[in-house]
């Protein structure tokens, strides 16, 4: 199954690729089942955002309409990651994968930095996944790929919950840090102006979807209260997006765990945004 968005039989004339990687192999949640989130996210994005009217089928689109070519690629192992995103980026794609736990995004920009350098790396977690003392998890996600980004234009958005270690190797390397506190305080425009002032010009985007609240994406595989709100996220990635992104991950999203399909259908829809801005 494709993902509604998906505009294009031709990878050859794509401008954006989405990739489903339904791995969750390096999770220590106790909710499982991310691995069935690519699956999910493209089913509920066919039923939810598109309309049969007869035998003509419509797209919910965003207001600004989508204008890219969008090839859906398919899953792929964990170990299919580097040959497949270098095989994307080689052709100057962008490409937006679907995960699967967070440990997906180490690989994917370890794969990506190779064309591009280091990269401006923009964090949207609930964790800060910067756990040293044990490496190659969901948890040490950041200090995994210190060495393949910039961190002196990298951020973290969303962080609520974090470990003492962690709190340690975020003052250790000046990490800035948005909370959703700050989002509150300063307001979403000047907390847009700050990100896009910290990041440079090969940006990735992570996006763990636990960072918005659980009364908005119930369906993660490690929920914490006092989260950004949808609409939040959604506005700070079109901002990015629109400035120029390398690429772009979703993981997280635990279908077993949802609401009526909540989180799945807010996946797709923030897809959708994405494409719309780029």
């Amino acid at each position: 199954m494709k993902i509604c968005w998906a505009n294009t039989d031709n990878f050859d004339e794509a401008d954006i690729v989405i990739i489903g990687i339904p791995d969750e192999s390096k999770s220590h949640a106790l909710r499982k089942g991310t691995s069935e989130a690519p699956h999910k996210i493209r089913e509920i994005s066919s039923i939810r955002d598109s309309y049969k009217r007869g035998d003509v089928i419509s797209l919910g689109l965003p207001l600004d309409g989508i204008t890219k070519k969008v090839y859906d690629y398919g899953n792929i192992e964990r170990s299919q990651i580097e040959y497949s995103i270098d095989n994307i980026v080689s052709k100057s794609r962008i490409p937006i994968s679907i995960g699967g736990d967070h440990s997906i995004s180490t690989e994917l920009i370890k794969s990506i930095s190779k064309k591009f350098g280091p990269l401006s790396l923009v964090y949207f977690d609930a964790h800060p996944d910067f756990v040293s003392s044990v490496q190659g998890y969901y948890g040490s996600v950041f200090h995994d790929v210190l060495q393949y980004i910039d961190i002196k234009s990298s951020i973290m958005i969303g962080v609520r919950t974090p470990e003492k270690e962690e709190i340690d190797n975020i003052k250790k390397y000046d990490l800035p840090i948005i909370t959703p506190f700050d989002i509150i305080r300063q307001g979403i425009q000047k907390t847009e102006e700050i990100i896009l002032n910290r990041i440079g010009k090969n940006t990735y985007v992570s996006l763990d979807m636990d960072v918005i609240d659980p009364a908005f994406a119930p369906g993660v595989s490690v929920p914490v209260p006092l989260g950004l709100r949808n609409i939040e996220v959604a506005l700070l990635l079109k901002s990015i997006v629109k400035k120029g992104i390398c690429g772009l991950d979703i993981m997280e999203v635990c279908p077993n765990y949802d609401i009526k399909d909540r989180t799945s259908h807010l996946a797709s829809r923030i897809i959708s945004e994405v494409i719309s801005s780029a």
